[in-house]
């Protein structure tokens, strides 16, 4: 007994085990809370990797005064909660991990940080039961171990001890770079190796899932403070299987020429730009159906909808949304999945066809980016007239300079509308009178050209904790049984199907409904609500299967036959479907969507972090788990094929993104054709 007081007196050991507790503790909590596996070779490399930094401190601590080596263990496993809890949150309202790389998870909550805050589910608040053991051990209990330490003298037997203790960390560390490369070791269905994400850390998901959340924070800081070198992309590329001529008819839209970007490959010494030139001229996609050209010569209203949810479907409350929903093309397993600026980044996806950088308000980032194959330059090469609405300002998103890059010929933000407007932690404005604006702008133009018009509403938008004028309007007229925040929502709601009503009536006033296609979709579903209170309203539970990220997606034409598509589908396929339907001039093959109206569409919804679902299973990145909905199944090599294509996609989006790809392409397309 006395030996192991001894031992334990000792100022490393002391040190060591308290740490490797504490630290493991946090660490089993939140895996627990995020419902991550435990029995895998993850949670080994996690441990050894929890180890090194224990046994790291615990060599440290010989070297400090006692008094300073507690104050330092406070501080640092206090911030180890209050990050743990922080990504908790992070996670439950973003859907994404946040990183120190990019500051637009701060942005995105620091305006709403009561409902973040609000949003944290009581079980988060687990994660700080090892901080609260902590203090507790060091008032109660260590005071009498510290006081009896003996002070060490350099000895032979001293220095002997403390080489043995960098022997073992070096050990330690050895065997972490084991794991990191040892086959056995890796996630048979992770396209990206733990080696790979250890160098570049590129999607959180799947850091925190191989590493821990505290080795993801470790991955985080170094890669902010010295980012690792890109992983190397393989780009499948067969120049004799690339057709020279493919004539539309055919079944491809082909606008750029073959042998154009053959020669343009062979010359280019850019190696970003010709992995990108490989893979899009390989991405065989889309093709033409019984839908193209149906609604050719047509105008276009396309509406992001702020926080929208399958709630619009309630003719009582809600007719003029109904309408649209019972009477249009419905996509019931339609999916807005969010990352960090959910609203500018889905907007980005909905009018390029991209996939935005995980953690990375890439609307904002690239806002200068321009992209020649947006929807607006679509139209603008068809001859519309293109125009935008959004009835704010740029405090989030600098839409001024966004859409007018995108091609919108004019971008009206709330300012120009003349229309009242609020705090935006209050009042938002109202979409009613941002239609009305809007419907003034039609009668001024030419009416011999098609238009057509990009709308993205706002009134929806959070808080709804708080008493507002549009928050309480039709607050009484929402169900009883429904929290006051859903209703308090739904009172939103009911404004923006006024703005629909506006809309509609206006458009009918001047004959040109039947002749103007409706297109609405849902930025994401309304986070700033609680789960449970939501899953009452939906009447199901919204956490099970990325459930949340189901939102509506509407096409309306008051000569349509009402049709409801069971296909899965989000808005990255948004732009090559209008493109096909309204007979643009579009290459299928510069879009990471398809049209999904083709024959050969394969349905399916890619979430930020990789996770992906269809009508046979959910697969979650983050834990590695399937789950089926028929009694098909895949096999390891079938789930690590998808798991490949989707993040060869996610990389060449990002790097396309990056680059500034479009805008180079287009200049050598116009210096190709003008030669």
């Amino acid at each position: 007994m006395q030996k192991i007081k001894r031992i334990w007196q000792n100022k490393f050991v002391h040190n060591y085990i308290i740490l490797l507790f504490i630290f493991l503790s946090i660490e089993i909590i939140f895996r627990l809370i995020s419902k991550l596996d435990f029995f895998t070779y993850d949670s080994l490399r996690i441990f050894i990797g929890i180890n090194i930094v224990a046994f790291t401190l615990g060599f440290l601590s010989n070297f400090m005064n006692n008094t300073i080596n507690k104050i330092l263990n406070i501080i640092l496993v206090l911030i180890l909660s209050i990050y743990s809890l922080a990504e908790l949150g992070f996670k439950n309202y973003l859907g994404v991990y946040a990183s120190v790389s990019t500051s637009s998870q701060a942005e995105a909550v620091t305006s709403y940080i009561w409902d973040f805050v609000c949003s944290f589910r009581p079980i988060f608040y687990l994660i700080l039961i090892p901080f609260i053991i902590l203090i507790l051990y060091y008032i109660f209990i260590d005071r009498k171990i510290i006081v009896s330490l003996p002070r060490k003298k350099v000895t032979l037997k001293y220095l002997s001890f403390k080489f043995i203790q960098l022997i073992v960390l070096s050990s330690l560390i050895f065997i972490y770079y084991g794991s990191l490369k040892l086959n056995f070791m890796q996630d048979k269905r992770q396209a990206l190796t733990s080696y790979d994400l250890f160098i570049k850390p590129t999607n959180p998901s799947l850091v925190v899932k191989n590493f821990g959340i505290m080795g993801f924070g470790i991955l985080d800081i170094k890669e902010f403070l010295l980012p690792g070198k890109e992983i190397d992309m393989k780009v499948s590329y067969n120049p004799d299987e690339i057709k020279d001529d493919i004539s539309l008819e055919e079944t491809e839209h082909i606008l750029i020429d073959n042998e154009f970007w053959k020669d343009l490959i062979d010359k280019e010494t850019n190696k970003n730009y010709n992995t990108l030139n490989k893979y899009f001229i390989s991405n065989n996609t889309s093709f033409t159906n019984d839908f193209t050209g149906y609604f050719e010569g047509k105008n276009l209203i396309l509406i992001m909808l702020e926080s929208g949810s399958n709630l619009i479907n309630n003719p009582d409350l809600y007719p003029n949304l109904s309408k649209l929903y019972n009477e249009g093309w419905t996509w019931k397993n339609y999916y807005s999945p969010r990352n960090s600026c959910s609203t500018g980044n889905n907007e980005l996806s909905g009018m390029t066809s991209l996939y935005t950088i995980y953690n990375n308000c890439t609307a904002n980032v690239y806002k200068n980016n321009t992209y020649f194959e947006s929807i607006f330059n679509l139209f603008n090469n068809k001859g519309y007239l293109t125009n935008s609405f959004h009835d704010h300002f740029d405090a989030y998103y600098y839409r001024t300079t966004i859409h007018k890059n995108m091609g919108s010929s004019k971008f009206y933000k709330v300012q120009d509308m003349h229309i009242k407007y609020g705090h935006s932690y209050g009042d938002w404005a109202s979409d009613a009178e941002m239609m009305k604006f809007y419907l003034k702008t039609l009668d001024d133009r030419d009416t011999s050209v098609p238009f057509m018009s990009w709308i993205t509403t706002v009134t929806s938008h959070m808080p709804y904790s708080s008493s507002s004028i549009y928050n309480d309007l039709y607050y009484d007229m929402m169900p009883t049984e429904y929290s006051k925040d859903v209703r308090r929502y739904m009172s939103k709601l009911k404004v923006v199907d006024e703005a629909i009503g506006v809309l509609l009536e206006g458009l009918e006033e001047r004959d040109i409904l039947d002749d103007t296609v409706i297109i609405l979709y849902a930025d994401h579903y309304p986070y700033g609500l609680n789960s449970k209170d939501l899953s009452k309203a939906y009447g199901y539970e919204i956490n099970i299967d990325n459930n949340a990220e189901q939102v509506p997606f509407i096409i309306y034409n008051s000569k349509l036959t009402p049709k409801v598509f069971d296909d899965y589908t989000s808005y990255i396929n948004i732009t090559p479907t209008v493109a096909n339907l309204f007979n643009l001039d579009y290459d299928s093959r510069i879009y990471m969507g398809t049209d999904i109206l083709s024959d050969d569409y394969e349905g399916m919804v890619i979430f930020a972090d990789g996770s992906w679902k269809n009508d046979i299973a959910f697969y979650d990145s983050s834990s590695n788990n399937v789950k089926y909905y028929t009694e098909k199944t895949y096999n390891d090599e079938e789930i690590l094929a998808i798991n490949e294509k989707i993040s060869l996609k996610l990389k060449m989006s990002s790097l396309a993104i990056k680059n500034n790809y479009f805008n180079y392409l287009k200049k050598k397309i116009d210096n190709y054709t003008t030669s």
